[in-house]
């Protein structure tokens, strides 16, 4: 059985990491802005609309399976990877 200070202590450290985590999404957000206005104005035939369509699609279909942890991938240009 876990006593109250080691449930307050793991609460505080699990919130402190997803406080740092939600800090860094929205920096990369800030960060990657520029470069998604940038692809999208060049993306005249319509490659990265499409892609993102699909990627909605497959998204849509694969709602209820729960991701793993592990796939998870922790470069905060990982939204970016359709650009290549």
């Amino acid at each position: 059985m876990q006593t109250l200070v080691s449930q307050l202590t793991t609460t505080f450290v699990d919130d402190a990491i997803e406080l740092v985590k939600g800090f860094g999404k929205v920096i990369a957000h800030i960060a990657t802005a520029p470069i998604e206005r940038i692809a999208n104005a060049c993306d005249v035939g319509g490659v990265l609309a499409r892609r993102q369509s699909a990627r909605r699609l497959r998204a849509m279909m694969k709602a209820h399976r729960p991701r793993s942890p592990w796939k998870r991938s922790l470069s905060p240009f990982a939204s970016l990877h359709y650009l290549t």
